[in-house]
Formats: structure tokens, sequence, C-alpha cells
């Protein structure tokens, strides 16, 4: 079961997200418990790692800065390219400039870890970038779109304390104490990711689901080339500065990945609902993508390690 379920991760994505859209009180009562969910899962991460595999990232200090500089300077200006060829209204416009000036989304973590990625780098990029996004989003906001957002530092690092780093560490000090007997955890912890995040993705479709069903076309292919641009720009522009190729696939995660929820939350707040639809959208199909990536490059590195052994 536990393989079927890594194997099929679209699939259970997909329909959890269809029955959403069709019964969204299913899933609207876990709004509340999104937190939650999101934190379960980063602790579930720090099961999987050790302290010292965060000590090569920061030897490596240039990664950070690498994938930093390519998340704020790839998204949002292809937020605005995109908003401008595609000729979205003036709300559109700002919601897709808004969603690719937010920071790296915290499932980004769990998509670098099903893609056998740089899991460490990932947490630290997604760390990295909320760290500077009450600087950084409000600028690019105002800079592409004229619209000025208050983006709050102290809830927003509260938030990714307790969501990110609390849980991150909770699971680390928990391996190093008892590092063997997690063992049977650590072999389904896959599964219960891909679970969590299924029914994480579920929830913010039921919540948006007005928005969702009214297919604005021109929307969706935006939020499709915003996200499909960032998965490869934000790759080739890591391979271009000689990056590995873990860490290559790593920041294109990132760099592709937004958090689509602060986007949502901060078109509704500062613009209007219409704002919002561009992250909402983005929230489903960036996912998607993810899950869809993660299971090729899986198999691609499972393939050739499996070409060695035959060797």
């Amino acid at each position: 079961m536990i393989r079927a379920i890594e194997r099929y991760f679209l699939l259970v994505a997909l329909s959890l997200s269809l029955l959403a859209l069709g019964y969204p009180g299913l899933f609207t009562g876990f709004r509340a418990y999104i937190p939650q969910l999101l934190g379960l899962v980063m602790f579930g991460m720090g099961l999987t790692l050790e302290f010292k595999d965060f000590q090569g990232i920061w030897q490596k200090k240039s990664l950070v800065g690498i994938g930093v500089l390519l998340q704020f300077l790839l998204m949002p200006t292809l937020g605005w390219g995109l908003a401008t060829l595609c000729q979205l209204p003036r709300d559109e416009f700002v919601g897709l400039v808004m969603v690719g000036a937010c920071p790296g989304g915290t499932a980004s973590n769990v998509i670098t870890y099903l893609a056998r990625a740089n899991v460490p780098l990932s947490v630290v990029l997604t760390l990295t970038t909320t760290l500077l996004a009450p600087l950084l989003t409000p600028l690019l906001i105002y800079a592409l779109a004229r619209t000025k957002i208050d983006l709050a530092l102290g809830p927003l690092m509260g938030s990714v304390f307790w969501i990110v780093l609390f849980p991150l560490l909770d699971g680390l000090i928990l391996r190093r104490l008892l590092r063997r007997r997690l063992e049977p955890i650590l072999a389904i912890f896959p599964a219960i990711s891909i679970l969590l995040i299924a029914l994480i993705i579920a929830t913010v479709v039921g919540q948006n689901q007005a928005q969702i069903l009214q297919l604005p076309l021109m929307v969706i292919l935006a939020v499709v080339l915003h996200n499909g641009l960032g998965l490869l720009l934000g790759y080739w522009g890591a391979r271009l500065f000689q990056m590995p190729e873990a860490d290559c696939r790593t920041v294109a995660i990132e760099v592709g990945m937004q958090n689509s929820g602060l986007g949502v939350a901060l078109a509704t707040q500062f613009v209007n609902a219409t704002a919002a639809l561009p992250a909402a959208i983005f929230s489903l199909w960036h996912n998607i993508s993810g899950i869809t990536l993660a299971n090729y490059w899986a198999g691609q590195q499972d393939r050739h390690l499996q070409s060695q052994d035959g060797d």
C-alpha cells in the first residue's frame, strides 16, 4: 500500500482535488488545521535528516545566494511579463505579480524529498526567502504592479517558526536520540507526507472552488506558463552556475513552487477576491507539476542506479 501511494501520488492528489471541486464541504473544515498539517510534514522531514546534513549547506553559502537571487529575480519578472503578454485584466495582473513576488512554499521541501534532491538546501532556501519577503515582496509588487502592500514581519516570522523551523528541529533531535528505532516510521513517512500534501491541496481547492470553477482560460494559461518557466529557468539558472544535479533540481523546485497561500491572503487583503484567482489556481497547479516532475526525476535516478548495478 505504501509503494502504491508513493507511485500514484499524482492520481491521489488529483482525485482529492476533483472531489473538493464537486464537494468542497468535505475539505473546507480542514482549513484551520493547514498549519498543523504542514508542521507534521516538516516534522517528518526532520526525521529523515541529520544536523550534519546542514553543515554542508553552511560551507556552500553561495548556493543559497544563487537560489534566492533566482527566486526573487525570475518569478516576479515572469509574473509581470506573462500578465502583460496574456493581457490580463488589472486585478488578475496584480494577482499574478503578487504570487510571483512571494517566497518559496513549504510544499517544495516535500517535493524536493520525493525528487531525491537536496532537502537541506530546499529548507534553507524556503527559510531565507521567507525571511527576506517582508522587505522584497512589497518592493517587487509596487515596482511591477504599482500596488502597495504591508507585509508584517512578526506574523510571517511566527508562522515560519511554528510551521517550518520548530517541527523540523523536533524531527532532527528525535532522529539523533532514537536513530535505528525510528526506521519503521521512516519507511512509511513518504506515504504519510503524500496523503497530507494531497489533503492540503484539496482543502485549498475546496476553499477556492468558486474562483477555480470560473475557468478563466487566460489566467490558467498564465499560471501554467509562470510555474513551468519558473521550474525550467530555475533549473538552467542553477546549471549556469555549475551547481550539482541534485542542487539544480532543488533550485528548480524552490523557484517554481511559490507560497501561493500567502499570495491568496495578500491579494484578498490589499486588492480583492478576483486578484486572488491566480494564486488560488497556482496553489493547485504547482503541486501537480511538482509531483509530476518529482516522479520523473526519482524514476530517472532509479533507472540510473539499476543500470549501474547491472554493469
